[in-house]
């Protein structure tokens, strides 16, 4: 599983605050030790790889989000917080400076305002390094909107990461509860993890996109980190390119938003089914990663696939996917909506008869 974890770090007692200078130089000199590692080591021996960090400088340490695949929680946490301890240590500069948390935390509030503002002007940035600077924004010590100083900001502690998910089950307007066909908690639960589920995905998805766009290549070829495309079925992995991620993308933007403002009706196309199945995998991911899915939550979220669908099937995958390529944005019918950006061309034979034949898509 992939985690985002955040490390707060503290310059020695009784030193002096950092000036500008300082900060600027103890960032870059932490993502130099970063530049040189892979990956770490978290308890046991397990191994954890490390794909990305952002760092934010204030008067009395730094702000570390790092980016990284564990198989635990627990694991990305004393993981990249052993291996920030010990980039510290064997940096002279940055000598006495000591770890203070290492942790994943949980943004809802970055969930809600993207889903709300995924047509306006205030949508994430495209590029991966401006949205981290998004993220990042309002660290300690970054500047005000007058270009002054920010006083240093608390970050908190998530307290009752349940309540925050909870909180954004709302915003699936397109569904009664009753779809999740369990009682009101775990249906509210499953909807708010789909929610938030849902900008994890798209950022992600953006990201895989970036990283095509950035090698001109294909996900067969490509030597960078892929979130979702590299489990796409394998056999047309050199046909996903950066035009297909970009479609890809696109389809997935325009399907949350139908879940979230109300306008959903059916699944347009086979590219829908499967943003379909990244984001319920994604809802697991979130909601296991607090231990909140418990067996009623995961018939919950089981039930909104399957009402989704249209039909009792399995999620499409490497063995039920058709073999025609060319049909994955295709409409399944008059009556279906595909983004216009993603739409293929017309076919003469019914996209309906593709999605039959897949069996299990």
């Amino acid at each position: 599983m992939t985690y985002v974890v955040t490390v707060e770090t503290c310059i020695p007692d009784g030193a002096p605050d950092l000036d500008e200078l300082g900060r600027v130089g103890a960032v870059v000199l932490l993502e130099r030790g970063f530049g040189s590692v892979a990956g770490a080591e978290g308890p046991d021996g397990v191994e954890v790889d490390v794909f990305d960090v952002a760092v934010a400088g204030h008067p009395r340490g730094l702000l570390l989000t790092v980016r990284v695949a564990a198989p635990s929680l627990e694991a990305a946490e004393d993981a990249v917080g052993a291996v920030t301890q010990e980039i510290l240590d064997r940096t002279d500069e940055l000598a006495g400076w000591v770890v203070v948390s290492s942790e994943v935390r949980l943004h809802t509030d970055r969930a809600r305002e993207s889903l709300e503002a995924a047509d306006g002007p205030d949508a994430p940035p495209s590029d991966p390094a401006a949205r981290r600077a998004r993220h990042t924004a309002g660290a300690p010590g970054t500047a005000g909107p007058d270009g002054d100083e920010a006083l240093p900001e608390v970050v908190e502690e998530t307290p009752d990461p349940e309540a925050e998910i909870l909180a954004l089950a709302p915003a699936l307007r397109s569904f009664d509860p009753a779809v999740f066909g369990t009682g009101p908690d775990a249906a509210r639960l499953a909807a708010g993890a789909l929610v938030h589920a849902a900008e994890v995905l798209i950022d992600e998805l953006c990201d895989d996109a970036q990283a095509l766009a950035e090698e001109d290549t294909d996900v067969a070829s490509c030597a960078g980190h892929l979130w979702h495309l590299d489990r796409l079925p394998a056999r047309h992995a050199d046909r996903y390119d950066e035009l297909f991620a970009r479609r890809f993308l696109v389809t997935a933007v325009a399907l949350t938003t139908r879940f979230t403002d109300g306008g959903f009706r059916r699944l347009g196309c086979l590219a829908d089914e499967f943003v379909l199945r990244f984001l319920v995998e994604q809802a697991h991911v979130a909601l296991d990663l607090y231990g909140l899915l418990d067996d009623e939550v995961a018939a919950a979220l089981e039930r909104f696939r399957v009402h989704v669908l249209d039909r009792p099937r399995p999620a499409p995958d490497e063995d039920t996917a058709p073999l025609g390529f060319g049909t994955w944005f295709t409409p399944f019918g008059a009556d279906r909506y595909v983004h216009p950006y993603a739409a293929d061309a017309a076919l003469d034979e019914p996209a309906e008869e593709y999605r039959e034949e897949a069996g299990g898509a």
